[in-house]
């Protein structure tokens, strides 16, 4: 378990540096990686968004990278032209630490798969 989690431990800082090199800044968090990956996903660009988007683009992150491994599935695009996702598969229960490394695990999939890095 401890191997896992060192491995897990360097995916996520190489990650982490992938988006720094990418991005000109390094993500603070899991939450704002998250966040990335709702916006990439909404299809419209870096722009200023109110906290209430910035908590749905958070939340279509999660979704997104999730459904990768069949818990959400894509409903479709409302008329502004935002994800709608459906929660096809319970999750298990996991601790706060636990739910952190399978969002982690969905996150690092989600940039070798959708993205290709």
């Amino acid at each position: 378990m401890i191997k896992k989690d060192l491995d897990l431990d360097r995916e996520w800082a190489g990650l982490l540096d992938t988006l720094e090199r990418t991005l000109g800044k390094r993500p603070q968090d899991l939450n704002a990686v998250l966040f990335l990956i709702g916006v990439q996903e909404l299809g419209k660009g870096a722009k200023p968004f109110a906290k209430e988007e910035k908590q749905d683009l958070m939340h279509i992150g999660i979704c997104k990278v999730l459904s990768l491994s069949g818990f959400y599935e894509l409903e479709g695009l409302d008329e502004e032209g935002w994800p709608h996702w459906k929660m096809v598969k319970k999750l298990p229960h996991f601790k706060l630490g636990e739910q952190e490394k399978l969002l982690k695990m969905h996150v690092i999939e989600y940039f070798s798969t959708e993205i290709g890095w």
